[in-house]
């Protein structure tokens, strides 16, 4: 049976196509400013590099900000689901998932059988996503992919007072003419986001382990900082970016919607 998942995010889209349960491939693409041609896009595009034909597909889920985009799915579910089934499947220890998306911030707890015990969501504003970080990183003049390597080699963290990202954006300023250092700039601003992330997870409650998904879960520096706060070691999977659209294909394969 072949299912398929797509996560349409704020700033990325993903698509995992399943075969009896087991990954046969995966894509990411930018979602724009059209989130239903991204994702019929990007859904297009994969089956067509795996040679499978659209009606050979048995069913499929769409996640994500932009899920009801996704005409031809068969059905929906929440991020929160998805992302709980797709860290679920990658370890069936996980207790704890923190998600950052490209706007919102996700923390979920799980029971021992994989079911959501409780979520706390930060979508009221970007402090703690990938956007935030992106805004940061523009104002340093430095790529995100050297964000880890910077704050990895910081002597002493600044202190950065806010996680708005206006005020933010302010205080690197700020921090930048006073001659501050990149690293200890970019450190700071990891504690900052680690500290309000930290925040959430006691909220629903830290029951280790704990994995870390997103594509933000690429960034060494940040996952050092919530280990840090936490006490506890976080897991990153190597399918942390398309965990959610994981996620929707594992539920999508559990109801063959079109028997």
């Amino acid at each position: 049976m072949i299912s398929a998942g797509i996560d349409i995010g704020s700033i990325t889209s993903k698509v995992v196509i399943l075969d009896d349960g087991r990954i046969y491939g995966s894509k990411i693409g930018f979602t724009g400013y059209n989130a239903e041609r991204a994702g019929s896009s990007i859904y297009n595009s994969l089956i067509e590099e795996l040679g499978i034909k659209h009606e050979n597909v048995n069913s499929i889920v769409a996640t994500g900000y932009g899920r009801n985009s996704v005409q031809f799915a068969d059905k929906t579910y929440t991020e929160i689901l998805c992302h709980a089934a797709g860290a679920f499947y990658n370890n069936s220890d996980i207790r704890t998932i923190i998600d950052i998306g490209g706007q919102d911030s996700k923390v979920i707890s799980l029971s021992a059988d994989g079911n959501v015990k409780d979520f706390c969501m930060n979508d009221k504003c970007a402090a703690g996503t990938g956007r935030f970080l992106e805004v940061i990183a523009r104002a340093l003049e430095i790529d995100l992919e050297n964000f880890a390597r910077l704050s990895l080699q910081s002597g002493k963290p600044a202190s950065i007072s806010t996680t708005c990202t206006v005020f933010a954006e302010s205080e690197v300023i700020s921090l930048i003419a006073k001659g501050e250092s990149r690293e200890n700039i970019i450190a700071g601003i990891h504690d900052s986001v680690a500290s309000r992330l930290s925040s959430m997870v006691y909220r629903v409650g830290l029951n280790p382990p704990v994995m870390m998904t997103g594509g933000v879960a690429k960034n060494s520096g940040l996952v050092k900082a919530i280990e840090n706060r936490l006490g506890t070691g976080v897991l990153v999977p190597e399918s942390a970016q398309i965990n959610g659209a994981l996620g929707a294909a594992l539920l999508a394969a559990k109801q063959n919607y079109r028997q």
